[in-house]
């Protein structure tokens, strides 16, 4: 069996340089390892807003361009975050023609004016893919992939790359319980990062991998990056994710993930440890609380401390889903009392610990002098407010890993590169298992699905050159 180009995953990332590679009349698969025929994975549970660094895709490429080199704390490749930040809107204009319907819509209250794939999904707790946007646009992809004569081929489990002469010439797979060559003259990795694999991310992020939740499909195994490192490509990057924090309970219980999670709350109240005592900087944002948590010796052992003011405002804080009734109707219990100490007492905490905690915490909202803190709060993205209105709330937390950060090594045209920065030749690798563009000292989380469009169009365009010229 032998095609142009064929795909290790069928998201966005899978789809997207099928597609593009198929219009060039490219010979072109997609390799699925579940069988559903609307399989579960990252893309079909994604929002499917087109951001970049909390920016529109289609805003002006050099402030996009700025936003994730300092994001990433200058740790991007330029190249590959130019190519990003210049081809936004050249991407959502195919992905129009493609079929995709996009609204306007600010999913957050820091992240105005985004492209969103319609219809976006509902403001309730849990999962909610079916006939949304994002499910909808794959299967117009993959009808699409199919009328210009490719295939999505499902139950297919690549095992590993077929090299050549230090080239990538297809992949070694198992499917109907056999193994088989599947030759290709472009092998894209697109197979969603490693966020459902505990030992991975016991390896990358946090020894405590039974403590954390899982908030993407089961396909997110790693095993594009673990198959392109032993094919000899370079991968790095790793050490931090894109997630949320949300109530203990999602650990065991799918409708409090992926929505609701607790990220706006945080962000005007504090995060304490099993200590009462703060341990991040809340006002980095949800990703990089996200991140903190994971790093406590215990990943379950973090609260929520808020007053009635903060939960009673939150929901006019955030347009996804609020915790505040969403959370407590899908099964999130909500600690309550009428002092600080004995909310201390109610969660385990040390009362005294807490006390102390929360003073420390309105004395700096009242004077602005927020450097003074034990652990220093920022606040250029995100303003606390006092915690002093009575009942007070605690709520216990878990932290949701989404999109894992690292992987592949690529340049400006998803092209896999090797340890001594040569070009891979046939190997591609797009969306989540790239490494080069986010991550950084705050874990800035550049946009999963604006990595799959954008990443997945300039892979797909470059086979499409690349092979034509070879033909």
């Amino acid at each position: 069996m032998q095609f142009d180009v064929v795909t290790i995953g069928g998201g966005f990332s899978g789809l997207i340089p099928a597609c593009r590679a198929a219009e060039a009349g490219l010979s072109a698969a997609v390799l699925e390892a579940r069988s559903e025929q609307r399989y579960p994975c990252s893309s079909r549970f994604s929002t499917g807003v087109g951001n970049i660094m909390g920016l529109p895709i289609m805003a002006e490429p050099d402030r996009i361009f700025r936003a994730v080199m300092e994001g990433s704390g200058a740790n991007a490749h330029p190249a590959v975050a130019r190519a990003l930040a210049t081809n936004g809107k050249r991407t959502i204009d195919w992905l129009s023609q493609q079929g995709a319907t996009f609204v306007q819509r600010a999913l957050q209250h820091d992240q105005p004016g985004q492209k969103v794939l319609a219809p976006p999904r509902r403001a309730i707790a849990g999962l909610d893919w079916q006939d949304r946007g994002p499910d909808l646009f794959m299967q117009r992809l993959e009808k699409n992939l199919m009328e210009r004569g490719g295939a999505v081929m499902r139950g297919v489990r690549v095992e590993a790359l077929a090299v050549e002469h230090g080239a990538c010439v297809g992949v070694d797979a198992i499917r109907d319980g056999a193994r088989q060559r599947i030759a290709a003259k472009a092998v894209v990795i697109a197979d969603g990062g490693f966020a459902a694999n505990r030992d991975m991310i016991a390896q990358y992020i946090t020894p405590r991998a039974d403590r954390v939740l899982c908030r993407v499909g089961p396909g997110a195994q790693g095993d594009g990056i673990r198959m392109a490192e032993t094919a000899g490509a370079a991968i790095g990057g790793f050490g931090a994710f894109y997630g949320h924090i949300h109530h203990r309970n999602a650990m065991t219980n799918p409708q409090l993930w992926p929505y609701p999670h607790l990220d706006a709350a945080a962000e005007l109240g504090v995060l304490v440890g099993p200590d009462g005592k703060r341990f991040t900087d809340e006002g980095l944002g949800g990703v990089c609380m996200a991140n903190a948590v994971a790093q406590l010796p215990d990943p379950l052992s973090a609260i929520l401390i808020v007053d009635d003011a903060i939960w009673r405002a939150e929901p006019g804080v955030t347009t996804t889903v609020p915790a505040n009734r969403a959370m407590v109707e899908a099964g999130g219990e909500l600690t309550s009392a009428a002092t600080i100490e004995t909310l201390a007492v109610r969660v385990g905490l040390p009362a005294a610990a807490l006390v102390q905690t929360i003073r420390d915490h309105n004395q700096a909202v009242a004077s602005g002098a927020f450097g003074r803190l034990a652990v220093p709060r920022s606040t250029r993205k995100h303003k606390p407010l006092p915690i002093n209105t009575a009942p007070f709330h605690a709520v216990p937390l878990c932290t949701g890993v989404t999109g894992t950060m690292g992987g592949v090594v690529i340049n400006e045209h998803a092209q896999a590169l090797k340890p001594d920065d040569s070009v891979f030749a046939g190997l591609y690798a797009v969306g989540t298992p790239v490494a080069g563009l986010e991550g950084g000292p705050r874990a800035e989380y550049v946009g999963g699905i604006s990595k799959s469009f954008v990443l997945g169009f300039l892979a797909g365009e470059h086979i499409a050159n690349h092979i034509a010229v070879a033909h």
